[in-house]
């Protein structure tokens, strides 16, 4: 009896072995939405646009992950190295600029992107704070960067 169980032992034990190796190589698959990213913000890092992943900022009115932590957000924006532009933050409200901080020329700008929710600039930095899930096929980076260079010479 004892001699037995101690053949069936190995046996599971290589069984479970195999189980998790499978596992870990099926937990490692890339989800068709993160590929999509992935190839949207090389897509954007190529064309000029600086893409990242940063903490919903309060005035932007991003709803919060949680009650104490903000929820994390795509923020692309172009570098203008010779510009010395003024502080303007404004969120888009019905598909125009609504400042809440800085140079209210901008307010009532019109804006025809999809999930943009809020823009800001200063210094030499202008950039959009945006649902990237609005345009997963990437199809509106070149205007966005157009977008974004035009505010910079308003």
């Amino acid at each position: 009896m004892i001699g037995f169980g101690m053949e069936h032992l190995g046996l599971w034990v290589a069984i479970i072995i195999v189980i998790f190796v499978l596992g870990s190589i099926f937990g490692l698959r890339v989800s068709p939405r993160e590929k999509a990213l992935g190839l949207m913000r090389d897509k954007a890092r190529k064309m000029g646009l600086h893409p990242r992943l940063v903490p919903a900022p309060e005035w932007t009115k991003i709803p919060m992950a949680s009650e104490n932590r903000a929820s994390m957000v795509a923020y692309y924006s172009v570098l203008i190295p010779d510009a010395r532009l003024a502080l303007m933050r404004a969120c888009v409200v019905e598909n125009k600029l609504h400042v809440v901080a800085g140079d209210t020329k901008f307010n009532d700008y019109p804006i025809a992107l999809k999930g943009i929710y809020a823009i800001d600039m200063q210094a030499n930095c202008v950039g959009m704070y945006w649902d990237e899930e609005a345009d997963l096929k990437a199809t509106q980076l070149e205007e966005m960067k157009s977008y974004l260079h035009s505010l910079a010479t308003v």
